[in-house]
């Protein structure tokens, strides 16, 4: 499984880059906006082709889901540990943890959780440097969740995750830091080998 997150600022045309990833095959579109308000939510959503809306997942404006037929969720990990998640049954939920231990306690409301930072950040300088995460998932011993790998991840590095029972990647840096996302995007789905 491939997930691109968007960056947090809106990019120069980001939403036909969306459109063109879809088109490549990319699974899940996390879409990652803290400061943009609700109509601007919807505008940016509004220009995605609306045969991907099922695959568009939502860390904000969870009220706009119902307009765009929108039913996955993502809950940070303090949001989780406050229960913000609880009132989305029947939905598909996924969240963050920063280590193995809090992964492996997960329950079944969880389809996955993004596991990060597996290597140094792209798009945050510096965070990551010493991570251990890739050594720490040998302890994994959840098997009903999903572990999707998140950090620093691009076309070079991107066969090491799959190498580490891992079920998925999500990019961020790599795609939207490049001046060419597509190409960057192609080059991580040819190194995966399932």
């Amino acid at each position: 499984m491939i997930i691109v997150i968007s960056p947090e600022e809106l990019v120069q045309n980001e939403t036909e880059i969306i459109n063109q990833l879809f088109r490549e095959g990319l699974d899940l579109l996390h879409i990652r906006k803290p400061f943009i308000g609700q109509n601007e939510m919807k505008d940016f959503i509004q220009k995605i082709d609306s045969k991907f809306y099922s695959q568009l997942v939502l860390h904000s404006h969870y009220d706009l889901a119902e307009n765009f037929n929108i039913s996955r969720f993502h809950f940070r990990e303090i949001d989780r540990k406050n229960g913000l998640s609880q009132s989305f049954t029947d939905k598909k939920k996924s969240t963050s943890v920063h280590d193995i231990e809090s992964f492996n306690q997960l329950n079944k409301e969880w389809e996955y959780a993004f596991i990060s930072p597996v290597f140094p950040s792209i798009s945050k300088k510096g965070y990551g440097e010493n991570s251990t995460i890739l050594n720490d998932i040998k302890k994994r011993d959840n098997s009903i969740i999903k572990l999707i790998a998140l950090g620093g991840i691009n076309e070079n590095n991107i066969h090491q995750v799959f190498d580490n029972n891992i079920d998925g990647v999500a990019l961020l840096g790599a795609i939207w830091e490049n001046t060419e996302p597509l190409h960057v995007f192609r080059k991580c789905s040819q190194n995966i080998v399932y």
